[in-house]
């Protein structure tokens, strides 16, 4: 399972799910992520940043993601 980061690559505005577009769509300048967080319309230079999510006894666990992104088959920018 994985979590998304959802600030904008761009300009750093947090961006918002739109379910009427079933998109990450940030208000600033019109940048656009998939389901996934990757990076469909700029200009947004990268896709979102992920993280791994666990629950334990009831406890959300966020942790880093620094294996290769799923998305682009590249190692993560963020890390």
């Amino acid at each position: 399972d994985f979590a998304i980061g959802a600030v904008c690559t761009h300009l750093g505005c947090v961006v918002p799910w739109n379910k009427a577009v079933n998109r990450y769509c940030c208000p600033c300048h019109g940048s656009q992520y998939d389901e996934d967080g990757k990076v469909v319309r700029g200009p947004a230079p990268l896709s979102l940043s992920l993280a791994h999510v666990a629950t334990t006894d009831g406890n959300i666990l966020v942790s880093p993601w620094p294996e290769t992104d799923f998305r682009t088959g590249l190692k993560p920018w963020w890390s």
